[in-house]
């Protein structure tokens, strides 16, 4: 029987997960199945060592990859494949690694916004609808600290001009709306559905061939104005996510708003930001206090 398979359908059936969730499920199955032989009852402590010594993986990995292994074998008990769970006497330990977000200081920032502060009147016609899609592509992330999956995705549809807010489709097939509150940003976007609209394609930002710009497409304009901009400090463009968080909360926005605006499922997701904020404060207040330097 093609347990796997079934349990797939059932995934897409019943749980309303992403496209590369269910392929990051597909993929830890895929690999457990390698390892071991006997499906129903599998040596789970082998292949746990074995993605930790042989594979050398994080600790999150891993967890992840047991958490794939949880949902399969309960559905197999819930459907009677199986009568009891391999993990069910398991208890696993991991070191709670806490990664703060990495950001960009509003310096880099803005010599990234710099870039687009230019006159375009000399370019050729594909450099300038090119530069036009980039101006608005990196001000809207920047503006706004959406993921570059979801800007890859936005439609003219979904761009609501007399209210100045996009429709944003996040992980979990969830929609937020957000509003354009940079008047910069939102010129640029306006010009760019200008040019897109001559267009069959409905997508807002395409690539060369009129295709929709994919998140490695993101990633290398991304790049590209980081070289213009003379950034050598090595960055992603999720640095822009983590650094609209960020600054959101150190200037006073209240943690459940910025969740919404981030389209984060738990607001445990966006406390981790509060920590990056209280950091930066203990810098400036250590640096530039007066009461330091009294007696």
């Amino acid at each position: 029987m093609d347990y796997l398979s079934k349990f797939i359908n059932y995934l897409m059936a019943t749980k309303n997960l992403s496209n590369k969730t269910l392929t990051a499920y597909l993929s830890d199955l895929k690999q457990f199945l390698k390892v071991q032989e006997n499906l129903l009852k599998p040596d789970v402590c082998a292949y746990i060592n074995y993605l930790s010594l042989n594979l050398k993986l994080k600790d999150t990995s891993i967890r992840r990859k047991i958490i794939t292994l949880k949902n399969f074998y309960d559905y197999l008990i819930n459907y009677d494949y199986i009568d009891i769970s391999p993990f069910a006497k398991l208890k696993f330990k991991f070191k709670q690694e806490k990664r703060l977000p990495k950001t960009l200081s509003l310096n880099d920032v803005t010599k990234i916004l710099n870039c687009f502060n230019i006159d375009t009147s000399s370019l050729s016609t594909f450099a300038k609808e090119t530069f036009i899609r980039d101006a608005a592509l990196m001000d809207l992330l920047i503006s706004t600290g959406i993921r570059i999956g979801e800007a890859s995705i936005i439609t003219l549809d979904d761009i609501i001009q007399s209210e100045r807010t996009v429709l944003i489709h996040g992980k979990g097939r969830k929609q937020r709306l957000i509003y354009i509150s940079s008047s910069v940003t939102w010129e640029r976007l306006k010009l760019l559905i200008k040019y897109r609209k001559k267009s069959d394609n409905s997508y807002l930002f395409v690539n060369r061939y009129g295709h929709p710009i994919t998140i490695h497409g993101i990633e290398e304009i991304y790049k590209k104005y980081l070289r213009k901009a003379q950034i050598t400090t090595s960055s992603t463009p999720h640095y822009l996510r983590h650094t609209f968080a960020t600054n959101l909360l150190a200037n006073g926005a209240d943690l459940r708003s910025v969740q919404e605006i981030l389209g984060h499922a738990s607001v445990a997701t966006t406390q981790i930001y509060t920590e990056v904020t209280t950091n930066r404060k203990k810098q400036v207040l250590k640096k530039f206090n007066y009461r330091n330097k009294l007696l």
